[in-house]
């Protein structure tokens, strides 16, 4: 399948992304009682220095989530609740740093109000597809899109075509939107199962654990002229390989799967824990400089 060809510069908000720009650190603040990652979790003033650390660590955007869409859990709240979620976050955000805000939702209104307050990156885990009205939204404010790979159907066959397929369908969604630049993919870690309490998954009829660990192992067949987020900070498959049912014992198998994606082609990495990964990254990058270079 042909990749489509948007545009040769891609920025998510004002920071220029993939091609010879070094790998992207974007940190996530989850305002959601409910996440699957307690350590993840900001209310009230802890935002601000929740997101000032992560400026001072380096991070280049800060995600925000409004509501926990683990395929695993039952989390769904109003979009009102999650809505006034991620605006309170904003505004306390946009007090203490100047990095791009990427608001994490699939439901439109809560996209809607979260770009009018001063979001810059809609993070749709749904690829525009679980909503029919982030069309409208998306043309209307023109933010920049991450566009997650996501199905409402079951999914079959060879897990990276299947993957790339979607990703492109999402890509064809935007373009109908009128948005044609400024667009990054994510081959959706951990949202691929056999079943879920949720509607935010892809179902499969394989193995979930082997298709994470397919995908990044060849992210670089998923490449196009779009560049790839990829997040896997403390997610399921790394519980289940390292038999580590807290997600706070996950940091060392999240570092390792970081390192894989990095050297695998990703060119941005999500996470919660900016320090970590940051330096992770730093080194996974020096590696493949010189693996290019043949030294």
């Amino acid at each position: 399948m042909a990749a489509f060809i948007i545009n040769d510069v891609n920025k998510i908000g004002s920071v220029p992304v993939g091609s010879s720009n070094p790998v992207r650190i974007m940190g996530i603040i989850n305002t959601s009682p409910e996440s699957f990652y307690k350590k993840s979790i900001a209310l009230g003033q802890q935002i601000a220095a929740v997101a000032k650390k992560m400026e001072e660590q380096g991070a280049d955007f800060i995600d925000v989530g409004g509501m926990s869409t683990a395929p695993y859990l039952e989390t769904m709240v109003s979009e009102s609740t999650e809505s006034k979620r991620v605006t309170s976050a904003i505004k306390i955000i946009k007090k203490v740093t100047n990095l791009p805000i990427s608001v994490d939702t699939c439901r439109a209104s809560v996209a809607k109000n979260a770009l009018e307050e001063g979001a810059e990156i809609l993070n749709d885990i749904s690829g525009l597809k679980y909503d029919k009205s982030m069309l409208d939204v998306a043309s209307r404010f023109q933010p920049s899109l991450v566009l997650c790979a996501y199905s409402k159907k079951l999914v079959k066959g060879n897990n990276v075509a299947k993957t790339k397929a979607l990703l492109q369908e999402s890509l064809t969604l935007a373009k109908k939107a009128g948005v044609s630049k400024n667009i990054v993919l994510d081959p959706a870690i951990g949202f691929f199962r056999r079943s879920g309490n949720g509607p935010f998954f892809t179902k499969i009829n394989s193995d979930w654990v082997e298709r994470d660990l397919l995908i990044l192992q060849n992210l670089h067949l998923l490449k196009s002229s779009q560049p790839l987020l990829v997040s896997v900070s403390n997610k399921s498959f790394i519980g289940k390989l390292l038999k580590k049912e807290d997600p706070s014992d996950r940091l060392f198998g999240s570092l390792a799967a970081e390192v894989v994606a990095v050297l695998n082609g990703a060119d941005i990495i999500r996470t919660h824990n900016v320090t970590e990964t940051r330096q992770a990254v730093f080194l996974a990058q020096k590696f493949l400089h010189k693996f290019k270079k043949g030294l």
